[in-house]
């Protein structure tokens, strides 16, 4: 919100906003003071215009201002967003030039601008001196120039922004690449002015590297226009402290003898009355070790700015202000200044690796900025530890590296402190963030090393070394049940920035990594809740599996780690956190073979796992390789009753039904369900699993009443020996559900779906691409009952979070994008469902091949909204392809090709064939009646079709009958409202949506 200044006077002339970056503060507190001098009424609006907004809207949003609007013109102005000369160019034109009368602008800087700026009439300030800049700037609005009192006589006014303060010492030279930080710089400005007096003390808090010094410094470059005097005193040392303190007294032209006592004296005296000066700023750089400089603070009128790595200042009567690490956009725009060749996306990733710390930022962008490596090559170099602090590029005022300056602080530390270094070693050994301190508290003694079991034993010495590293700022803490009345002791989280943990690992001996690594590889084992089926325990996996590469876990060799990584692979495979589980089963499979052997057992479980991952993400190819490999040796080396083989043979039928090899993944897992039953007997979860997995067989085959019969004793029998609330309880749930939708029984299938996607989100979470399938089900079941508008509600929804979750291209957001199209084509938006139809094709065609069903199934999709376009011939081709190529594939009798014939009867009435319609007609009608029943929705719908044929081929008795007794079963088992009912009523020809069937 602009802040408004009022004048007397304000009245005599018009309001002027004064736009500026943050950066060209002090000159927009100076033009707002001389414009009110002479009678305008001021506000500010400070330019930062968001980077998704387009930039004309930015501006034109300023004329939303009273009267004029002036524009502080500089780099800055133009660099925020960032947007480029020909962006700046085009916005002007489009918002300026046409508002010529409403905009001015001054320039306070000599480097080139966008040219459309010559639209402005710029007027320049920047090399002038006060009173021509005044001059000048009342010139370019108009107003009457007139002399105005002496900045001496009245000394509240802002100082022009060449002018140094009267006394002026230490301040480091500006950071022309300062980036962001205006909401800090506004915090600590009105935390400093809002104090009460004498008590104008604001600390900058945070970790090293984190900017506090360069933060303070733009502080004093923004707002030093305000102070008479500003003096930058290094705090690190209270010899250096006092004796730069010391050097003020001259400064102030104070009377003070030789000795620094008396010369400190003064100078606190001086400042306390606040003479000469009342508007004075003193800033202490680096005073980490409060208790031996906080005596020398001094007080009155004036402000103090501190900046520590040390939380106690908050002892000492100081406001403390935390300087996190950049955000992400920040940590973007300060790349891309530092080094101008990389990218947004290289600096994004650069910003991810670095954990967005300014200081690492700045050495590390400086570096790459004068080499060729590409920075997807650093960033390799970085994550597998090689040294590349040699190749840092550090600044004159900060000589040495992060690494350097943090190793520092670790000595300083372990001199006073040891076991908190110890500790914090310990935690290196997870991964960066959050640590569960939790994990470590529960480790029996005997596993923890010497040094660190007298630690974990002494309440008093565990929270003393973990005071110490949160007082330096090294890390900080949280407590998970904070909010409660009583947190509940060893559940705090120990964060860890990515930096921290870099160097802390770095720095440690070979030996001592080991031993590190070793208690946390046990630690995390020892915290194995052993049920990853369990959604209940979820939380508890979901806190374990970032840990598992940092500690080691990957590649350890210990049984029980290992059970520990096959359990997170379960859970994630689950959890539906697909791409993860994928990035460890990718590192562990290989260094698993090496380490164990390639026929190991173990080996064969990770297999599997990591088989059913590259399924579900629709890398069929490679999962049916791998599976056909293990049933092959597993079958030669145990025989055909072998659990571990009919598991595999489970995951081979499965990667079978995806490539549409539909009847050998019949056989196949036909074979599995009778081993088990003979093995394990009918109830166990095993069996329970092959005859769901047999019931998926039958229904991609259309032979939905055997899968329904399947699945509903399935369901039965997991209600019984699972809980009813169990994910794989709900999961055939859905399958029955499907089953029923599929066999036109709407009303039974929403009933069970409705209450079913409750349960998933109550149990899984709305994000669980388990609940994302059964919402898309019960969405596609409030569909073909006619609830429409609910339907697309609710798989919009169910689509955007497939998106976000999932990804473009994972299978389940394919299969909700297709029926969204399909639904937009029908009663929405024809160009939607046509960009969501190429989509859907393009992936399945490029995944799966041209003549799968699901791209062949895809490519009728898209013929029908082609039809609906008015593209008559395309679709024609398509659909009549379609039906061989379908035919061909899974049978004529198949509902999918079914389907695809009833499209191509209407194609054929259409192009002028009504008797090759009604044959087909005819035909189709029959064979859904034998394959799906006679009342099944899709054969009325070809009952319908045909009377349309036969009325095109002016058999109008015949027509009549057929229509009649279509219309009778439709609305005996619809129901006479029901959509369908009303447009075969209406005599609107029938057509079939193609719907992938989950496997």
């Amino acid at each position: 919100m602009a802040v408004v200044r009022k004048s007397p006077a304000a009245a005599e002339r018009q309001p002027v906003t004064v736009s500026f970056a943050g950066f060209n503060r002090a000159w927009a507190a100076w033009i707002g003071d001389r414009l009110e001098r002479h009678g305008h009424r001021v506000s500010f609006q400070r330019w930062d215009p968001p980077v998704e907004t387009p930039l004309e809207d930015s501006l034109r949003d300023l004329l939303l201002a009273d009267g004029r609007v002036l524009l502080i013109l500089s780099d800055w102005y133009f660099q925020l967003g960032p947007r480029s000369h020909d962006d700046w160019n085009k916005a002007l034109r489009a918002v300026v030039v046409p508002h010529t009368d409403r905009f001015a602008a001054i320039t306070v800087t000599n480097a080139a601008m966008p040219t459309a700026t010559a639209a402005l009439n710029v007027a320049e300030l920047g090399a002038a001196g006060p009173r021509e800049a005044e001059r000048r700037l009342l010139a370019r609005l108009g107003t009457p120039y007139s002399v105005t009192p002496s900045t001496a006589a009245e000394p509240t006014g802002p100082r022009f922004p060449r002018d140094q303060p009267r006394v002026w010492g230490g301040v480091p030279r500006r950071n022309i690449r300062f980036t962001g930080r205006e909401g800090l710089l506004s915090e600590i400005y009105h935390q400093l002015n809002q104090a009460e007096s004498a008590a104008a003390v604001v600390t900058l808090l945070g970790m090293s590297g984190v900017g506090k010094t360069q933060t303070a410094a733009e502080y004093v470059y923004r707002f030093g226009s305000e102070y008479d005097m500003v003096w930058w005193v290094p705090a690190d040392q209270r010899g250096t402290l006092r004796q730069r303190l010391a050097e003020l007294a001259p400064a102030l032209g104070l009377s003070a003898g030789p000795e620094y006592g008396e010369r400190l004296r003064a100078v606190h005296d001086a400042l306390r009355r606040g003479t000469p000066y009342s508007r004075w700023l003193l800033i202490l750089d680096g005073a980490d070790e409060p208790e031996t400089v906080a005596d020398l603070l001094p007080s009155g009128p004036g402000h103090v700015l501190i900046t520590s790595q040390n939380r106690d200042w908050d002892e000492h009567n100081t406001s403390l202000v935390e300087i996190p690490v950049y955000g992400r956009d920040e940590s973007v725009a300060f790349v891309r200044r530092r080094a101008r060749r990389i990218g947004p996306h290289e600096a994004d990733l650069l910003a991810d690796a670095l954990g967005d710390l300014p200081l690492a930022l700045d050495q590390t962008a400086g570096s790459l900025n004068d080499s060729t490596m590409p920075v997807p090559e650093y960033i390799e170099l970085l994550r597998n530890g090689a040294d590349i602090e040699v190749g840092l590029k550090v600044a004159a005022d900060f000589p040495m590296t992060y690494y350097t300056a943090f190793s520092i602080l670790l000595n300083r530390l372990r001199e006073s402190v040891p076991e908190a270094v110890d500790l914090l070693r310990l935690c290196s050994f997870f991964a960066p963030g959050p640590v569960p301190l939790g994990l470590l508290r529960e480790l029996p003694a005997r596993d923890l090393p010497e040094q660190l079991r007298g630690l974990m034993d002494d309440p008093l010495r565990w929270t003393s070394s973990i005071s110490k590293l949160v007082q330096y700022s090294v890390v900080r803490t949280e407590n998970p049940q904070e909010g409660t009345d009583e947190p509940i002791a060893g559940t705090e989280v120990l964060h860890l920035h990515r930096m921290v943990h870099q160097t802390v690992r770095a720095g440690m001996p070979d030996e001592d990594r080991e031993e590190y690594s070793r208690v946390a590889r046990r630690a995390l084992a020892n915290s194995d809740p052993g049920r990853p089926t369990d959604t209940r325990l979820w939380p508890r996996y979901a806190e374990l599996v970032p840990h598992l590469e940092a500690s080691g876990s990957l590649t350890s060799t210990h049984g029980a780690v290992q059970r520990l990584v096959m359990n997170c692979l379960r859970y994630l495979f689950l959890s539906g956190e697909y791409r993860a589980g994928l990035q460890i089963a990718d590192r562990v499979a290989p260094a698993w073979r090496e380490l164990l052997g390639p026929t190991h057992p173990r080996v064969w479980d990770l297999a599997y796992h990591h088989v059913n991952l590259l399924r579900v993400v629709g890398r069929y190819s490679e999962a049916e390789r791998l599976d056909r490999a293990a049933v092959d040796h597993l079958r030669a080396e145990r025989g055909q009753q072998d659990l571990d083989l009919l598991r595999a043979a489970t995951g081979l039928a499965a990667d079978l039904r995806a490539l549409a090899r539909y009847d050998e993944a019949l056989q196949l897992q036909q074979t599995v369900l009778d081993e088990y039953t003979e093995l394990v007997g009918e109830q166990d979860s095993r069996t329970l699993g092959a005859l769901n997995n047999l019931a998926v067989s039958y229904r991609v085959l259309g032979r939905y009443e055997e899968a329904l019969e399947m699945d509903r004793r399935a369901l039965e029998a997991r209600r019984e020996h699972l809980r009813p609330r169990h994910n794989w309880t709900l999961f055939s749930e859905i399958n029955y559900a499907w089953d029923l939708r599929l066999l036109g029984r709407y009303e039974e299938a929403i009933s069970i779906q409705e209450q079913s996607v409750t349960a998933h989100q109550d149990v899984m979470g709305s994000d669980n691409p388990q609940t994302l399938r059964a919402e898309h089900n019960l969405a596609m079941c409030q569909y073909r009952l006619g609830e429409r508008a609910r339907a697309m509600t609710l798989l919009a929804d169910t689509l955007e979070r497939c998106e976000r979750v999932l990804g473009d291209e994972d299978p389940l957001t394919l299969m909700a994008a297709s029926s969204y199209g399909c639904m937009q084509r029908e009663h929405g938006d024809l160009d939607l469902a046509r960009h969501l139809g190429e989509r859907v094709l393009t992936r399945y065609r490029e995944m799966l091949g041209h003549r799968h069903p699901y791209a062949v199934g895809s490519s009728v999709n898209h013929a029908l909204v082609l039809r609906a376009a008015g593209e008559r011939q395309s679709s024609e081709m398509l659909i009549e392809e379609a039906l061989v190529t379908m035919a061909d594939t899974v049978g004529e009798r198949h509902p999918w090709t079914l389907g695809i014939a009833l499209n191509a009867s209407a194609t054929r009435n259409l192009a002028g064939d009504p008797e090759g319609a009604a044959d087909l007609s005819r035909k189709t009608g029959r064979l859904a009646a034998e394959m799906l029943g006679a009342r099944h929705p899709l054969s009325l719908s070809c009952q319908v079709a045909l009377a349309a044929d036969l009325r095109a081929l002016r058999d109008r008795q015949q027509a009549d009958k057929v229509e009649e007794a279509a219309l009778s079963a439709l609305s005996a088992t619809l129901g006479p409202q029901h959509v369908h009912t009303i447009s075969a009523r209406s005599r609107a020809r029938p057509f079939w949506d193609f719907e992938n069937h989950a496997h």
